[in-house]
């Protein structure tokens, strides 16, 4: 895939505006077109499989093309949830001017905001970690970051990670299991590292107490500013962005689970733990975290460098489409059921 296609990003704060300043059917443009038109355009395309060649690897971890596509959307995420603020204030409660607004910015949320953290949260880089946690900070998600590097990590594929989706578990309830038992697993982590480091265990160092504080003043600062009608507005995208995360951690590893040898030990995470889509609109949209098999494989490996690795266990299309057949969970249950069947031979 050539590297311009991750430019393909940008159109979504693009149509995000249009919803922010248009009116009628034209807010509702964002959940249209990446839910409605691009699993239908990546029906009719074939997947991308081709790999960076082995010595240009180098010269493209180095492209600084690539961060700058992280480092240009991030402030114009921020620009488009405060203009959101003020835009909801005059909109009509029930109307389609505020529907479409609330799910355009609840899919920012989840894409530019829960997605990019997701790939900050992982660099060695400690202020572009910041700038994850700021951008995770902007769905109520902070919690996160935690228990996603050492929890997720480390327990994907086994009974023990929340956020690995049991074979014929219903999406809704993986919704409330994977957020809720992740949530109370990152407190785990970090009380676990305040022992380890002899630090007081709800000390500002503990993460997780740090980004409850933040939360607190951030929906604080809402209402105090912009009143209850924009609070709940916020509270509603900020929830929406955390469905659609929870959503792609259900179709990543759905009924993959990793075997125990003779000492209760779990394998090590291999590529068959991970399903993987190499469908361009999807992959360019996600920062290439469709190539999820390759991410667990390497975690801080660069999202231009991941690779698509041909035995791991295929999706049948891109990332926004498996997400709506998640939601037709009759469809999901036969299509996802069937290829685990396949795989098991």
């Amino acid at each position: 895939m050539k590297k311009h296609y991750f430019l393909f990003i940008y159109s979504l704060p693009l149509f995000v505006y249009i919803s922010l300043i248009s009116n009628g059917w034209s807010t509702l443009l964002p959940i249209l077109i990446y839910f409605g038109l691009v699993p239908l355009i990546e029906l009719f395309f074939q997947p991308d499989a081709t790999n960076i060649v082995k010595d240009l690897e180098s010269q493209v971890k180095q492209d600084p093309f690539y961060e700058w596509i992280i480092y240009l959307i991030i402030p114009l995420h921020v620009f488009l949830l405060i203009k959101f603020f003020f835009v909801i204030d005059s909109t009509e409660v029930g109307s389609t001017e505020y529907y479409g607004r609330i799910s355009s910015i609840g899919i920012l949320l989840g894409v530019t905001g829960i997605n990019l953290g997701h790939e900050l949260g992982h660099r060695n880089n400690t202020g572009l970690k910041y700038l994850g946690e700021l951008l995770l900070l902007t769905s109520l998600n902070t919690h996160f970051l935690p228990y996603h590097n050492a929890g997720h990590h480390l327990n994907v594929a086994t009974p023990e990670d929340a956020a690995t989706a049991r074979k014929n578990e219903l999406l809704f309830i993986f919704w409330i299991r994977s957020h809720f038992g992740s949530y109370i697993e990152a407190w785990k982590i970090e009380i676990r590292r305040m022992r380890t480091t002899n630090n007081f265990l709800f000390s500002i160092k503990n993460r997780m107490v740090f980004y409850t504080i933040l939360n607190v003043i951030l929906i604080a600062s809402i209402y105090f500013i912009f009143g209850f009608k924009v609070l709940l507005s916020y509270l509603l995208v900020a929830l929406i962005g955390i469905l659609l995360l929870e959503t792609v951690n259900y179709i990543e590893h759905y009924g993959l689970l990793r075997t125990k040898n003779e000492h209760g030990r779990y394998e090590k995470v291999k590529h068959y733990h991970s399903w993987n889509s190499d469908h361009i609109i999807g992959r360019s949209m996600m920062f290439n975290l469709s190539r999820h098999a390759d991410h667990h494989y390497n975690g801080s490996k660069k999202y231009q460098l991941l690779k698509s690795i041909e035995s791991s266990p295929q999706m049948p299309t891109g990332y926004p489409g498996m997400m709506i057949i998640a939601l037709l969970q009759p469809l999901w249950f036969f299509i996802m059921n069937k290829k685990l069947k396949e795989l098991a031979k």
